[in-house]
């Protein structure tokens, strides 16, 4: 390849990485489309949260009384008003941090506006990003099973097909991502806006049956329901928290809306239809108790059940979807903080960056979704699993914005407990209510967020303890290039490129380099790729350059942890500051560490192994930062951890 065209690339590169990954589309659009997307997942919890959370109390084959119903329709619509409309529709959405939401991006911006890194606000962000994950998992198996089960209504003879059935749209929906979610995303939008305006239709209509079903509206028979049912109020709660399961999800997809586009299609759309929904079941309910088998279906007249069917599982395809991009883009953000190694990540479009593939990622929940499939068989077993993961990061949310209420808008002690305090009670409530269901398949996201946990933990100190110890066995940046300049080797012509993770360190690659080959060349460029604190990096600030000696350059380059760090539109960017190269001349230097456990490290010996497994599994930085791989040299080291 001639050496203009490599630049022709890199010059293209650069255009793309500096775009605006988002386009300028009209409000409303983009109402629409968070509709899709934004709210896919809480907009199918009408399929099980009320059948689920009343079912606690009648028991089976038992009809529900009045004050039962009354009950957990008031705290199903006072959840959805104090979680969901004022929690974080009023509240969170407005801790952005720089436009991006989601409980890493909220860890960043309390730990930028504390100024330092509090161990307190890492473990939350940590240990929310884990559960985040559980609930990754758990809304693909819960949302398109408990869809598919409405065909068991249509006739009872597919009852044994339900689990293969919904297997094999989970097997195509994951084998789908790698194509990119670009041209079914433009379906989104309209296909989940038709599912609210037929759930609210639904429920509307069978609100004639007991019009004074609208009382439920009133916070007293919630609280009556959970001070007269004790303990099995409480499970029901557990139950209730169903309903607002997608509430995460407003926060999480900030970026890709915008605050008024999301609160405008919420208070326009989606929290009407749904309160008709659940208003309409409960009164189904009253007027027919058989109907508790399943109220959501059983609200439809006859001949429209299949088109209802196959309509929800359209909408549980588009949760499970939405869920899944979810679960991509928080991976990328948690490599580019740090606390994974990296992973290949592909773009699946060249106009928007944010949409992004990544295999392994992809690979690892189809499988987990289909272990929970198989192993819970129906979605009221699996309903009792899903509560947990979402109540840990809410309650995580609610408390890391305790904290930036003071750190960063200087809220009076006072006031930001006054204000978040009973939010983080209700969370609390809603936590316990949902520990009582461990046994009965909580156990599993605890399991999951713990083993992510530890995963995250073990990368974390693993990097710095490898970190530390570069720092104390290589020799500074400064000292190495004072050297060369008093007792310089021979000098080759080109460039050569070395990247190290350490700044002021001289990179390993250099010394051996210097060691084995004995030559300088004539440029010698230190490059240090660092995350950023926030979601993305000013791009005329991306790229700092500074010289050390007539052969030695250090090249800072910056990326924000919502943004894919690649080399060449950094390299271009140098160029226009000074930097001098041919890339027929130049080449990249990277060490290729070989990694051996040991007893005196800080790390446990299991976790050292952990760690190495960790490291192998790491995508090669060659295709990680998108360097030319036929100018690439790699020299190996040995490192003891």
């Amino acid at each position: 390849m001639r050496a203009s065209e490599i630049e022709s690339k890199l010059a293209a590169g650069a255009a793309k990485g500096e775009a605006t990954t988002r386009k300028k589309t009209g409000f409303w659009a983009l109402a629409l489309g968070s509709v899709g997307v934004v709210y896919g997942d809480i907009g199918t919890s009408p399929l099980y949260a009320f059948r689920e959370a009343l079912s606690h109390v009648a028991g089976p084959g038992t009809a529900p009384s009045e004050d039962a119903v009354f009950g957990v329709l008031s705290l199903i619509l006072w959840s959805l008003i104090l979680i969901v409309s004022i929690k974080y529709i009023v509240i969170l959405l407005n801790a952005d941090n720089n436009g991006e939401g989601g409980v890493l991006s909220l860890m960043a911006l309390v730990q930028r506006a504390l100024k330092r890194r509090a161990p307190v606000v890492f473990a939350f962000g940590v240990f929310g990003a884990a559960l985040f994950y559980g609930d990754a998992i758990i809304t693909p198996a819960l949302s398109v099973l408990s869809a598919v089960e409405g065909l068991k209504l249509v006739t009872p003879s597919f009852d044994p097909y339900v689990v293969p059935a919904t297997i094999a749209i989970i097997f195509v929906l994951f084998m789908a991502q790698s194509r990119g979610t670009g041209k079914v995303a433009a379906l989104f939008g309209p296909v989940t806006t038709l599912w609210f305006v037929a759930m609210g239709v639904a429920g509307a209509i069978h609100i004639g049956d007991r019009p004074d079903i609208l009382l439920a509206f009133n916070p007293y028979h919630a609280v009556r329901f959970l001070t007269h049912h004790g303990l099995i109020g409480l499970i029901a709660l557990g139950a209730v928290f169903l309903a607002v399961t997608g509430g995460e999800a407003l926060y999480a997809d900030l970026g890709h809306f915008g605050k008024k586009p999301i609160r405008a299609a919420w208070f326009g759309l989606v929290f009407p239809s749904l309160a008709l929904n659940y208003l309409g079941q409960g009164a189904l309910v009253l007027s027919d108790p058989a109907a508790l088998a399943n109220p959501f279906f059983l609200m439809v007249p006859e001949w429209a059940l299949l088109p209802m069917v196959g309509l929800a599982t359209a909408a549980t395809v588009i949760a499970a979807q939405a869920v899944i991009t979810g679960a991509f883009s928080i991976t990328r953000q948690a490599i580019q903080l740090g606390l994974l190694p990296r992973l290949e990540v592909r773009h699946t479009s060249e106009a928007h960056a944010g949409q992004i593939f990544l295999p392994r990622v992809n690979r690892l929940m189809m499988i987990g979704v289909v272990l929970l499939v198989v192993v819970f068989g129906s979605s009221s077993n699996l309903a009792s699993a899903y509560g947990i993961a979402v109540t840990g990061t809410m309650l995580i949310d609610s408390c890391l914005v305790l904290v930036l209420l003071m750190a960063r808008w200087h809220w009076p002690l006072w006031g930001a407990l006054l204000l978040m305090l009973p939010f983080v009670f209700l969370d609390s409530v809603f936590m316990g209510a949902n520990l009582l269901k461990v046994h009965e398949g909580g156990w599993m996201p605890l399991m999951l967020a713990g083993g992510m946990t530890l995963i995250i933990v073990t990368w974390v100190r693993g990097s710095r303890i490898l970190r530390d110890k570069a720092q104390r066995d290589s020799a500074d940046l400064q000292v190495v290039v004072d050297s060369l300049e008093r007792n310089p080797p021979h000098i080759v012509p080109g460039t050569a490129m070395f990247l190290t993770g350490t700044i002021n360190v001289a990179p390993v690659a250099l010394l051996h380099n210097l060691k084995h080959n004995k030559v300088l060349h004539e440029r010698n460029v230190m490059v240090t790729i660092e995350a950023a604190p926030e979601p993305y990096v000013d791009p005329d600030e991306r790229v700092s350059v500074q010289s050390l000696s007539p052969h030695v350059m250090v090249m800072h380059v910056r990326y924000g942890y919502m943004e894919s760090p690649h080399l060449p539109p950094a390299l271009v960017a140098a160029k226009k500051l000074g930097l001098k190269f041919d890339i027929m001349q130049t080449s990249f230097f990277l060490g290729r560490r070989s990694l051996k456990a040991s007893p005196r490290s800080g790390m446990p010996l299991w976790q050292d192994r952990l760690f190495i497994s960790l490291s192998k599994n790491a995508a090669d930085a060659t295709e990680f930062f998108q360097i030319p791989s036929d100018r690439v040299i790699e020299l190996g080291t040995q490192v003891t951890i």
